[in-house]
């Protein structure tokens, strides 16, 4: 999947996290022990987590009433939704979000482990944890998600990938929260799997691709024009 790569390499969130993963290959080799194995393990399911955590609590929250924030979700993520197959949209505005939340979340694992391990020992853990487990994990991610959305002949994987995440695009956004492959079993723990007979029950053609929101509301208007998109993509009831 050539052309996937090829626009996960461009996004500039990952390529301002490659020194940090860098940095935390060179600490896994140059101090390797048995533990920092573990830490890959945690920083990896860790990832997967946050990932539920911040589609479904973050991007899919009530969207603000003021323009401004309206505006930023928009450019987060309801954009997205409104026009899923424009690669500028593939991620959120904030460029500099994922490194800033990388650095800061070492820190905190580093001054917490340092209690039971030493800070030497723990400053080793979480960066390994968070700047190799959890970035990987991350870059997995996009290439999923990437996947779903670029039209390109697919082999099983890409065909599957695309169904469980499409399904969340066109048929339910209340569920199917995950979309990196294999953590369907993250959205069937917290009560948020696909279930055809709810998704037939709150499907509503106008509103589907707004994320529930009339899409001439003035903040959807508004943030459209505040990205230089075009008008509401989808189609009215005649």
């Amino acid at each position: 999947m050539f052309e996937v790569w090829r626009i996960v390499s461009r996004m500039g969130h990952l390529q301002r996290l490659a020194p940090l993963w860098l940095i935390g290959m060179a600490v896994l080799v140059i101090r390797f022990q048995p533990v920092l194995l573990v830490a890959l393990a945690y920083g990896v399911a860790l990832q997967f987590l946050v990932e539920y955590a911040m589609h479904r609590f973050l991007y899919h929250r009530r969207p603000p009433q003021m323009q401004g924030p309206f505006n930023q979700l928009y450019r987060d993520h309801i954009g997205h939704h409104e026009f899923p197959t424009d690669p500028d949209l593939l991620t959120g505005g904030n460029r500099w979000f994922a490194a800033v939340f990388a650095l800061v979340s070492a820190g905190l694992h580093t001054l917490a482990l340092a209690l039971f391990m030493g800070i030497g020992a723990a400053a080793g853990f979480s960066v390994v944890a968070l700047w190799v487990g959890s970035v990987s994990a991350y870059v997995f991610y996009e290439y999923c998600h990437t996947l779903a959305h670029v039209n390109l002949p697919k082999g099983r994987f890409g065909r599957h990938v695309t169904r469980s995440h499409l399904a969340h695009h066109y048929q339910d956004h209340h569920a199917t929260f995950h979309v990196s492959a294999g953590m369907g079993w993250i959205d069937r723990l917290f009560g948020t799997g696909h279930d055809p007979q709810a998704a037939r029950a709150r499907y509503d053609r106008d509103t589907m691709m707004s994320l529930g929101m009339d899409p001439d509301d003035l903040r959807l208007v508004l943030a459209r024009k505040a990205w230089g998109l075009p008008g509401w993509p989808g189609r009215r009831h005649g």
